[in-house]
């Protein structure tokens, strides 16, 4: 059941992204959510409405229920007399009561048709009645209001990549061959053809059924929109029926179950129980927020399991401290932003900084921004990056002199270093450091490449070319940082650093921390979250070990002794006047 469709992000993008890009969508979605239950809890118009324009719910609280669930490959199903269907019966279940009989479990086994191994459909049939009658329109005791149900699927179908999309380039893959000798040339056509993506069934192990405690009277034509489509309201009394809500909040996409030819039986947990107002509105107003942000391009997919997996996994306390701190990961972010740009705004001379550093920092970003545009990453995530890019090139500006040479025939940009980078000991010292890093930067970048191109699959060579660039550049980045702190080692001084810039990044570096114990992730990627963390300890005890020189110059372009001559200067002005 192939279907055109969109790429998501890539893998190696999902684990970037799950350090401060999952801090600040949990913060953000938590944020929205409980403003926007608030909001409409109090802040909402009340007129007063006649009663005789209020519906309200068809059952009292503590009225005694019979269940009864139905497994069909049907849609709807009518067919109460089969005995196969019927997977679950509960008797004298209290409705909206809480105590030890509220919830209920059945555990059991299902074996799967043919037709359902292939891409088949399977439904969950609920149905409810006062204790004592039927469910069935057909039975003689049937009576219309004393009964209600609701239809679920059990069998849900998501999207994964195609694995003959991707093939190994040096073409010795054992099950690239196996997959190319399976398939005629018209199938290796017609998956040429079409897009990288597929329709896969999955199993959901676990049905949760909730009955809301909601005896709300609702105005009839002013349903509030969030519950209006969960209501069930019968059209000769114009009152509701109890609201089941299939409660799949905390069902995780890892737990499901793909469904092929040699699956030959599966779980099925099913489970029974009241669930509160608050609580329903909150889950449903949860998923709104995850919805919006997946359509605006600010939550990759399968982020939201990640956040869910937060608050079932995590150490609560840890989980708390987090959550405040991450609020303020965007501030820090913004203030960071703002004092690089200044910084380099401002400056006046290179004398102590890392001119090819910068460089390096723009090719990095461009590979990255490359990367993301071959993947098909959403909008927002290229916008960010692309701007990113425009930043890094015009901070290159800043730290060289760039011309365009018009004399050949194709114009072309030439760089030319500062005077105060020249002139100084700081382009030796700059150069020095570059060139033994730049020795272990080439040997890792090789080795991970080789091994990329002998152990994975790519799209083409030049999905290779990139992937491996942008894995250099987020495990041995941080390398690049380096010839900065030689280059403070050999001036003994941090004079010309931006310190208010590196302190803000510093702190996120400290949330991005937390959220390295919080957040399930890889080792390579929790142990890279810690990498910048050493850097910035280490230009930390070289800012405590050097003393303050008023020779060098601060990080807008001056000394500390034109600070007091300027000052010197403009008492004297004063005192003339």
């Amino acid at each position: 059941m192939a279907e055109p469709a969109g790429r998501p992000p890539p893998e190696g993008q999902r684990q970037q992204g799950q350090g401060g890009g999952v801090g600040q969508s949990l913060s953000g979605i938590i944020r929205m959510a409980v403003f926007w239950y608030f909001a409409m809890k109090f802040f909402a118009p009340k007129k007063p409405v006649e009663p005789s324009q209020l519906i309200s719910n068809l059952f009292q609280k503590g009225d005694s229920l019979d269940m009864w669930v139905y497994l069909s490959e049907s849609e709807k199903f009518n067919d109460f007399g089969n005995e196969e269907a019927l997977v679950w019966h509960e008797s004298s279940i209290p409705y909206a009561v809480w105590g030890p009989t509220a919830t209920r479990n059945r555990h059991l086994k299902y074996h799967p048709t043919e037709a359902l191994k292939n891409n088949g459909s399977l439904y969950a049939h609920v149905f409810f009645a006062r204790s004592g009658y039927s469910p069935d329109p057909s039975d003689p005791e049937y009576q219309p209001l004393y009964a209600f149900g609701r239809s679920h699927p059990v069998v849900t179908y998501l999207r994964r990549s195609k694995s003959g999309k991707k093939r190994s380039l040096l073409g010795n893959a054992k099950e690239t061959e196996d997959d190319s000798a399976s398939k005629s040339k018209s199938e290796k056509q017609e998956d040429a053809n079409v897009d990288a993506w597929e329709w896969v069934s999955y199993w959901k192990p676990n049905v949760t059924i909730n009955l809301v405690e909601d005896f709300t009277r609702y105005p009839k034509n002013a349903i509030p929109p969030n519950v209006k489509d969960f209501l069930y309201i019968d059209p000769k009394t114009e009152d509701y029926y109890p609201t089941i809500y299939w409660n799949e909040f905390w069902l995780l996409r890892d737990k499901l179950t793909p469904l092929n030819e040699s699956v030959t039986e599966l779980p099925l947990n099913l489970e029974v129980g009241p669930i509160s107002l608050t609580r329903w509105q909150f889950y449903l107003q949860i998923d709104q927020s995850f919805q919006i942000h997946r359509s605006y391009g600010s939550m990759i997919e399968g982020e939201a399991d990640e956040l869910k997996r937060v608050f079932l996994e995590g150490n609560p306390y840890l989980l708390g401290v987090t959550m405040v701190v991450s609020m303020l990961h965007s501030v820090f972010d913004f203030l960071a932003f703002k004092n690089d740009i200044q910084f380099w705004n401002k400056n006046k001379s290179m004398e102590g900084l890392s001119a090819k550093s910068v460089v390096v920092n723009f090719i990095c970003q461009f590979i990255v921004f490359l990367y993301l545009l071959d993947n098909d990453t959403s909008w927002m995530i290229l916008a960010s990056s692309g701007v990113g890019c425009c930043i890094e090139f015009w901070k290159i500006g800043k730290a060289m002199h760039i011309e365009v040479d018009r004399t050949g025939r194709i114009p072309m940009l030439r760089f030319r270093d500062r005077e105060t980078y020249t002139r100084n000991k700081t382009k030796e010292y700059d150069d020095l450091a570059m060139k033994y890093l730049s020795y272990v930067l080439f040997f890792l970048a090789a080795c991970s490449s080789v091994y990329s191109l002998m152990y994975e699959q790519h799209k083409s060579w030049y999905s290779w070319i990139l992937s491996s660039l942008t894995s250099c550049v987020y495990m041995f980045g941080f390398i690049m940082m380096c010839p900065q702190l030689f280059i403070n080692y050999k001036l003994r001084s941090v004079a010309h650093l931006p310190w208010r810039q590196m302190t803000y990044k510093f702190l996120n570096t400290i949330v991005d921390d937390l959220f390295a114990f919080v957040i399930k992730m890889p080792l390579l990627h929790r142990l890279s979250v810690f990498r910048d963390d050493v850097i910035f300890l280490i230009y930390l005890y070289q800012r405590w070990i050097y003393p303050v020189d008023k020779k060098r110059v601060n990080e807008f372009g001056f000394g500390g002794e034109d600070e007091d001559k300027a000052s010197t200067s403009t008492l004297e002005d004063k005192k003339t006047q």
